[in-house]
């Protein structure tokens, strides 16, 4: 395993975070600069699954409160997510990192349908596995499919990135002052309803016993750091 902490992990990155500056999206520089990271990541001999959101392009929550079926709303932002992940498997592969990418949602013209046991066999061939179309199923999040994969397939953490430093007590967006946490447990994270993921989510992490690392995507080099086991964001176990 060389450098890094773990054997495998599962990293999950929200849709927005490829827009970089833009209002919608995928900013080019952006996407090449996390493929950058993740590539890195992956020298070090960790195996890596991702899961991206959709929310860059269309989030079936706001598709819903605007009078749009739910079911059919998930499933326009299951097929969003499919979107960026061909985009995440090009910028991977410009950057020499082997990826495929399996869809839980049948299109065989552009992924692979999502098998457990070949999704194994490729991370232990040392390709990123990049899992779209979320669950399958409407009325789940991302969130709680970067939870399932992580089960399913034996990794040892869910790594989520996002724009912030970890978990805070409230949002240090509009709150500076926040309490931050470095440590919780997932007992803590349901009681003070902290909105680190759904709540599916983290009962399928604490079920399986995954921990859940939070951390600030924007800083560079967190995900090397992340993999490598360093001190970085919030880490909820039991």
């Amino acid at each position: 395993m060389g450098e890094t902490k773990f054997k495998r992990v599962l990293l999950k990155l929200s849709g927005e975070a490829l827009m970089g500056k833009a209002a919608y999206g995928i900013d080019d520089e952006q996407l090449a600069a996390i493929a950058r990271e993740v590539a890195a990541a992956r020298k070090t001999g960790v195996q890596i699954g991702l899961v991206l959101g959709g929310g860059n392009i269309f989030r079936g929550v706001k598709g819903a409160s605007q009078g749009m079926d739910r079911a059919s709303a998930d499933y326009m932002g299951m097929l969003a997510t499919v979107l960026n992940a061909l985009a995440m498997q090009h910028a991977l592969e410009r950057e020499g990192c082997p990826t495929r990418v399996m869809s839980a949602l049948p299109m065989q013209a552009v992924a692979e349908p999502y098998l457990r046991q070949r999704a194994i066999h490729l991370l232990d061939q040392g390709y990123v596995v990049i899992f779209c179309a979320g669950t399958g199923s409407p009325f789940f999040t991302t969130d709680t499919a970067a939870a399932l994969r992580a089960a399913e397939t034996g990794a040892q953490i869910v790594m989520k990135a996002t724009k912030v430093d970890g978990v805070y007590a409230e949002d240090p967006v509009t709150n500076p002052g926040a309490e931050f946490f470095a440590n919780l447990t997932f007992g803590d994270v349901m009681a003070k309803n902290l909105r680190v993921m759904d709540l599916a989510a983290v009962s399928l992490c604490r079920d399986n016993s995954i921990p859940i690392l939070v951390f600030n995507l924007l800083v560079p080099g967190n995900i090397l750091r992340a993999v490598r086991g360093e001190a970085v964001g919030t880490l909820i176990k039991e």
